[in-house]
């Protein structure tokens, strides 16, 4: 017999063991493919970048692209939206084409995107294929021979040789050789241009990077630049900042496009101009998962979990989520604590009927019911009915007490009494019952200390469930169940002393020390 425990014991515990570890894995795969987090309010930025083009037609047909952000980026696309009354729009590839003709107002085209989700770039990119040696920049001879000079510098100075020539460019006194080259304070457009030149000229291939820094409000009439150099060793082109250069694409920067291509075209118009405008919205986690599932070809996984239901059904497996937990706590206290209640589950649904009504009104409203309905139980014993009819009497007179406490609480707008309404019938019968037996088989003060370690083990479970962080935990991560089922089945192996009767035994062992 003493085997047979030792071996249950021992599996329960290799099966806890795995139920931990596959938790933790679907813990860790939620947070990081799907974005959950362990905090409830936890929202995701959502940002909006739309770029509003204005142009006057020449009376032939017009042809507008708009370049779609790069795919190689540092934010996923949630949507795009092109607004162009009167055009034909077609999505390509990399661009957005809107055709129209026999315009002749100034004309308004909107662009927009809704990003999400930095992927914390460190600017590194892989070349899909080698690029090829670039072209000679136009420099006139004097200005090869002061470039030279120039790179020279910088190629003296220790480090990387595009940081070195960034640094020299934006010095706030340049030596002579740059600023003859340069010498006038340039936009940080024309600074990157000039370094993809003088890098031309030592064969190192260069790009620009165009994109927009995402800052709430934001209206600009140009983009934000950043400058890629390839790095023959590692296959890998380099990000650096302008100005300070700093290795990598900022966490705010979405890239619109790479290299020379422009971002927006226009044929059949003239007089254009582009403005640039960002917005922030907020959106749940649990809102944004699907689309995250989606970006990472996870729609099937995501199709068959309990988040991909409408929001009714979410909200009721919501609550069964939490069940779990309310047993295991109940559970403790009676197989450890040593607590005795009235039934195993009566206090988890005395907690969860708590959070129905509100804990002081619900709480009030239990012990005027449960009151009553003893004093009501007590004539009844007088009749000496039997046990299934005293039962059912019990039961109809607990709702004649609520249709009163309900009809009260109406007219003189009196929580504690409509809070009634929420408290299980027939719990509340059983109770009453349970705690008539106890009184006249024990008497009143063990009934008493029964309903009221009922009540107790009821607040503290109350108190547990009801705090949002742990709900959303429960909710999002509900694999912690599977842990909880095998915790709950070896507190079912646990034979030992509970804490109520350690000071039962206390006189043995006093006793055990005088000897």
């Amino acid at each position: 017999m003493k085997r047979r425990f030792l071996s249950v014991r021992f599996f329960l515990s290799l099966g806890l063991l795995f139920s931990v570890l596959f938790s933790a894995w679907s813990i860790y795969y939620k947070t990081q493919e799907w974005g959950f987090n362990l905090h409830p309010n936890q929202k995701i930025p959502v940002w909006t970048i739309e770029s509003h083009l204005t142009f006057q037609p020449t009376g032939k047909p017009v042809e507008v692209s708009f370049a779609r952000p790069d795919g190689t980026g540092n934010y996923k696309i949630l949507d795009e939206t092109v607004i162009a009354k009167g055009y034909e729009i077609k999505k390509e590839k990399n661009k957005f084409v809107i055709k129209g003709k026999d315009k002749k107002k100034q004309q308004n085209i909107y662009y927009r995107i809704l990003v999400y989700d930095t992927m914390k770039s460190k600017g590194k990119t892989k070349a899909v294929n080698k690029p090829e040696k670039p072209a000679l920049p136009s420099f006139s001879d004097d200005d090869v021979i002061l470039a030279k000079e120039v790179l020279l510098k910088a190629k003296e100075e220790k480090g990387d040789i595009v940081q070195n020539l960034i640094r020299l460019l934006n010095d706030s006194e340049p030596n002579e050789a740059v600023l003859a080259f340069s010498p006038e304070r340039k936009s940080t457009l024309e600074t990157a241009q000039i370094i993809v030149d003088l890098l031309a000229l030592e064969g190192i291939p260069a790009r620009l990077i165009r994109g927009i820094v995402l800052a709430e409000g934001k209206k600009a009439s140009k983009t934000d630049v950043l400058l890629e150099a390839y790095q023959a060793e590692s296959n890998r082109w380099l990000t650096y900042h302008v100005r300070t250069g700093e290795y990598g694409i900022p966490e705010s920067f979405i890239v619109l496009r790479r290299g020379d291509d422009s971002l927006v075209d226009v044929v059949g118009g003239v007089d254009s101009q582009t403005k640039y405008s960002v917005l922030k919205s907020l959106n749940s986690s649990f809102g944004m998962a699907k689309y995250r599932a989606q970006s990472a070809e996870q729609k099937q996984l995501f199709a068959y979990s309990i988040y991909s239901l409408p929001i009714a059904e979410q909200n009721a497996l919501k609550w069964l989520m939490i069940f779990p937990l309310a047993i295991l706590i109940v559970v403790l206290l009676r197989n450890v604590v040593g607590l005795k209640t009235m039934g195993t589950f009566t206090p988890m649904l005395i907690s969860m009927a708590l959070i129905e009504t509100g804990f002081l009104p619900g709480l009030t409203a239990f012990v005027i019911v449960t009151g009553i309905g003893l004093a009501v139980r007590a004539l009844l014993s007088r009749l000496n009915l039997l046990l299934v009819p005293r039962i059912s009497a019990v039961v109809i007179f607990v709702i004649f007490i609520i249709q009163m406490c309900t009809i009260i609480g109406y007219r003189f707008d009196f929580k504690v009494a409509s809070a009634v309404l929420f408290f299980p019938i027939i719990i509340l019968a059983w109770i009453i019952e349970r705690a008539s037996i106890i009184w006249e088989e024990e008497g009143l003060k063990s009934a008493l200390n029964e309903v009221f370690s009922s009540v107790s083990v009821a607040v503290i479970t109350y108190f547990v469930i009801v705090n949002p962080t742990v709900q959303h935990i429960m909710f999002a991560f509900n694999e912690l169940n599977l842990v909880i089922l095998f915790v709950v089945m070896l507190l079912g192996t646990y034979t030992g002393y509970r804490l109520t009767e350690l000071k039962r035994f206390a006189p043995l062992v006093r006793h055990k020390d005088k000897k």
